[in-house]
This record gives C-alpha cells, structure tokens and sequence, in this order.
C-alpha cells in the first residue's frame, strides 16, 4: 500500500491483488495530472462522472463531490470500493456504474481516463454524450505513449473540439469543448462474424477482445479442446466474447455451461453469442465476477463442483505486464474443481504457465503446442483417503 498525494489530500491506495511489479500501482502521472486540474477548477458544483477510474485514486480524491464513476471492469469497482474503506469514506458516496448501466441525464463534469481500446473509448462517448450540455467541463487524461491522434480526433467527432496539454511526467491531458446540438442515446455497438466450420455466429459489444475476427490463440484451443459427454459442469472462465464455452456447449448438450468474465461487456456479450446460436439455452449461466473468488457464495460455483474449467488468463493490469491473474484463476480452479476434474489453459509460450500449474496441482500435461502457444490441462488430485487407527487394528 502507498500513499498517493494529490491537492485534494493524502490517501492510502492499493491494488486488488499482491504483484511483484512495481509498475502496477494505484495510480499514475495521468491520475495526479488530472486531479491536479480538477483543483484548478475550483467548485465542482453539479453532476461529475468519472470513466475508467481502474482502482479508484480518482474516485477517493473526490467522494467529496459524490461522484458516479463509470467503468467494465468489476475488479475495478472491487478496487475502489476497498480503497474507500481504507481511506474510511462513505461507500454511498461515489455510485458505482457498469458499461450497461444508465448514465445520469445531466453530467456538469466528466474526467476520464483514455482506456486501452479506441472502440471501447467510442462506445463510452457515445453513452455520456446526451448527457453533455454546452457548459460542461470535459477533461481526459492518459499517459502520452497512449494518446494518439486517432484518440483526439474520437474525441472530437463525437464531443466536440479537443486540445492537448503539455506533457507532464509523460502523462497528457485532452481539453473538450461539447457540442451545443443535443445527442440522442445509441444503442450499444454489436460487431460480429462467423467461425466456420458450424456457421457459428460470434456476437461482440466495444472493447470486447477478439471482436472482429477469431483471434489465432483461441482458434488453436477450439481445435484443441477434448471430446466429452454426458451431464457435466463446466466454466469458462474468463469467457470474452463467449466463442470458447459454447464451442463446448454445442459439443456437449446435456452440460451445464457458465460464462464467467471480471467484464461487464464480455459477460453481455457471451450472452449474445449463445442467443445467436441456439434457442434453448436455459442451462447456460452468465455471471461477472472477480475470477472465481467474488463467487463463493453461488450454489453452481461450489468448492469440488465442477468437472471442467477452461481459461486463456490475461498476462496485463492495464498496461502492464502481470501474471497475478493467471495465479488467481488457476487456484480457483483447483478449488472448485471435483476430483479428476481438469483445468485447461492456453496461454503463450514464453509465459511457462506449467510451472504455476505443477505447483497448484501437482501435475501437468501438454495437450498441444505450436511455434507460440500451448494447450496445458491440469487434473485435481484425489485427496489423500485419512486412515482413523481402527483401521489397522
């Protein structure tokens, strides 16, 4: 934990999860530049919203302001609501906000912080828009490798015209001034495409990964994934756009399948590619959750429940280079898994996830491999059976 100064105060900010890299902290230079120009404003009387504030430095250094702070990710808002706590602020204070939720109908200021997907960054512009009058104050913030020209023209076609401001220890900010025309609300983006062979429809919301086509990572785990049968549980953990866990689906019809994500758009849009492909699909669940752990009291997610758990664990907290995800994932799985139930994980060669799965499950089978990615599956151990000593009498 770190304390994060600011003119708004002094607070004590940590992540959700312990990482050896001392990049991944609460905040960034984007962060201190942007509340720097907040106190420059002076009174922020009226609505703020605050977007992609990823562990609530943000959100903590004006709760004074009961701001809503708008994001996809629910291990941000996990974040943020630990760092209210560890600062003793009213949770109440700041309303909480996921990508499908309704924007307030007015919005006086909006700070954002420039995410990792131009189409993401759309599709949130596009939402505060109609909620944008001619005086409101708009400011983003990034770091400058992360600012490009295509983010300040996004800015202004879709807000109005938009200036940058000097550097400062490498992050940037971009000033908006709105549009006076009212904008009506659009509904949410929808991209698709077709994976063949099955003429299976793939549905994606903005900033969804693998959006636009089959990336080449999961293509290698669909032609990879094992037969199976009968009435099993599977989750597909970190499930993106869905593609993976109802490839299992159509193999296995009598399974019971979740779709799990930390995305609010990942897990809508799962929905939407099992929708698009088969019309009976009551056994299907669609949870957002932080890996497995935020889970724990949902009856399908018990510990020793599962027979099959399939992942391609993200290896970046925002920008940076992280594998505490990874850890998170596997043991969870370990835990919900029954005994002989298997993990299956694809991940990139050079991340040698084989050696995190032997450590949490004792064992390791390479299932396929090409020149950059490999097919692990990690099997749950029966437990040792304990002898009581009239056994041996």
């Amino acid at each position: 934990m770190e304390r994060f100064v600011v003119p708004q105060g002094e607070f004590a900010l940590a992540t959700t999860s312990s990482t050896q890299h001392e990049s991944l902290r609460a905040w960034d230079a984007a962060d201190e530049y942007l509340l720097q120009q907040a106190s420059e404003l002076g009174d922020l009387s009226g609505n703020l919203l605050l977007i992609n504030d990823r562990c609530g430095a943000l959100a903590v250094a004006l709760a004074p302001c009961e701001p809503s702070s708008l994001g996809d990710s629910y291990v941000s808002q996990l974040a943020t609501t630990a760092n209210l706590e560890r600062n003793k602020i009213d949770l109440s204070s700041v309303t909480l906000l996921g990508s499908l939720d309704p924007l307030p109908e007015r919005v006086d200021y909006a700070f954002i912080k420039v995410p990792k997907t131009l189409a993401l960054l759309e599709d949130q512009l596009l939402r505060l828009a109609p909620s944008v009058h001619s005086s409101t104050v708009i400011v983003a913030a990034g770091m400058t490798k992360h600012i490009h020209n295509s983010t300040l023209a996004l800015f202004e076609r879709i807000l109005g015209p938009s200036t940058t401001s000097l550097a400062k220890k490498k992050a940037r900010l971009i000033f908006v001034t709105p549009h006076e025309a009212e904008i009506a609300l659009k509904p949410l983006a929808v991209s698709s495409f077709t994976l063949d062979p099955g003429n299976i429809r793939v549905k994606s919301y903005p900033g969804v990964f693998s959006s636009e086509r089959l990336d080449i990572g999961t293509s290698f785990f669909i032609d990879n994934l094992p037969d199976q049968a009968g009435q099993i549980r599977i989750i597909d953990l970190g499930c993106g756009n869905g593609v993976v866990g109802l490839v299992l689906a159509l193999d296995n019809p009598d399974a019971d399948v979740m779709f799990i994500d930390e995305s609010f758009l990942a897990v809508a849009s799962a929905e939407l590619t099992v929708q698009s492909n088969l019309e009976e699909h009551s056994q299907f669940e669609f949870l957002v959750g932080d890996s497995l752990g935020s889970l724990r009291s949902h009856p399908g997610i018990a510990d020793a429940s599962v027979d099959l758990v399939f992942t391609n664990p993200p290896f970046h907290d925002d920008h940076a280079l992280s594998d505490a995800t990874a850890w998170q994932m596997f043991s969870d799985a370990h835990r919900v898994l029954r005994s002989n139930g298997q993990l299956w994980v694809i991940g990139n060669r050079h991340l040698a996830y084989h050696a995190k799965l032997k450590r949490i499950f004792g064992n390791c089978d390479i299932i396929g491999s090409n020149s950059k990615f490999v097919v692990f599956r990690a099997t749950r151990k029966p437990a040792p059976v304990q002898h009581k000593a009239d056994d041996f009498s």
